[in-house]
């Protein structure tokens, strides 16, 4: 419960953020804006053609009595469409953040810079992360549409299909959506696609606290738009907690021996440092799965996010 609270205090923490820097809460906004456009004519489409496609799909109803047959073709037709608005919360933010890939880029940037001194880079020219952003879309895509179609089909189990499988869909949902949005800051520390997950499966409360809230809320038509700036943002701080430092530069100190910012070198102790940060410190919001720092800063003020030193916040 801890981690689950903690992930939707990273969402709320994300929405202060941008509403207290108003200038990025504008520039943030465009990218969803085009993205609900194209989503609006392609749910319009879906809403208005869903009834002669159940009918297409199921000629072998055709000759049922009534009211099965309605019935039947009634549940499928609202079957379909929650298949479609389901696809629609999960790609949302895989096209607005590709469609938005500069405007996102600078804020989770600005985000960086606020909290912790100098801001991470991937070293890599923007059409390189533009590719790899939309390689890992379409991964996860196909992830998500292997989980649409189970979960369609285990819609037809009578109760649990109405019940049951809308949460464990909206939980999935949550999850995903979570990558996608802390992968624009993971992405910049070099953090690949396997080890985005392997992250998030180690906090997956918190990786739920913080995307089923906000599925619920993209539920209600435009809100998705407005609240996309303020997700970079609290996603952003979300990353900066669970690989506490950048990757490169703790895998480099691990891997020469060197001090760490809680005690000796890897494997010598407590205050070991592991490749994403302290191997056993405790944040406010629990300990993450590679270890976070004791949450407090060289001057012995304490961090709001639980983190070690950050190596961007030295010079």
């Amino acid at each position: 419960m801890r981690d689950l609270a903690g992930g939707f205090r990273y969402l709320m923490a994300g929405q202060r953020w941008v509403f207290r820097n108003g200038r990025w809460l504008g520039f943030g906004l465009l990218p969803g804006l085009v993205a609900l456009a194209l989503y609006a004519a392609a749910l319009a489409g879906l809403l208005y053609g869903a009834d002669d496609f159940v009918e297409w799909a199921t000629p072998f109803a055709s000759d049922w009595s009534s009211p099965w047959l309605g019935l039947f073709r009634g549940f499928l037709t609202a079957l379909t469409l929650s298949l479609g608005l389901f696809l629609s919360v999960i790609t949302f933010t895989a096209v607005t953040l590709l469609v938005g890939q500069p405007f996102y880029e600078s804020l989770s940037e600005q985000v960086d810079r606020t909290e912790g001194g100098e801001v991470p880079e991937s070293g890599r020219s923007f059409w390189e992360d533009l590719w790899i952003s939309a390689r890992d879309s379409v991964r996860l895509l196909v992830r998500v549409v292997l989980y649409g179609i189970l979960l369609f089909a285990l819609g037809f189990i009578p109760v649990i299909g109405q019940t049951v499988v809308p949460v464990i869909g909206f939980c999935v949902s949550g999850f995903f959506l979570t990558q996608e949005l802390t992968s624009v800051a993971l992405q910049r520390r070099r953090v690949d696609l396997a080890e985005q997950l392997v992250l998030l499966r180690g906090r997956r409360a918190q990786a739920l606290g913080f995307g089923v809230p906000l599925v619920l809320a993209f539920l209600i038509p435009f809100v998705a738009v407005f609240l996309m700036p303020g997700a970079v943002a609290g996603a952003t701080l979300m990353a900066r907690e669970l690989v506490g430092a950048d990757s490169a530069d703790s895998a480099a100190s691990a891997e020469d021996g060197e001090e760490g910012d809680g005690g000796p070198g890897p494997g010598t102790g407590p205050g070991a440092q592991g490749p994403y940060g302290q191997s056993h410190g405790q944040g406010p919001y629990g300990p993450g799965p590679y270890g976070q720092g004791p949450g407090q800063s060289p001057g012995g003020a304490p961090n709001p996010y639980g983190q070690t030193p950050n190596p961007y916040a030295q010079g």
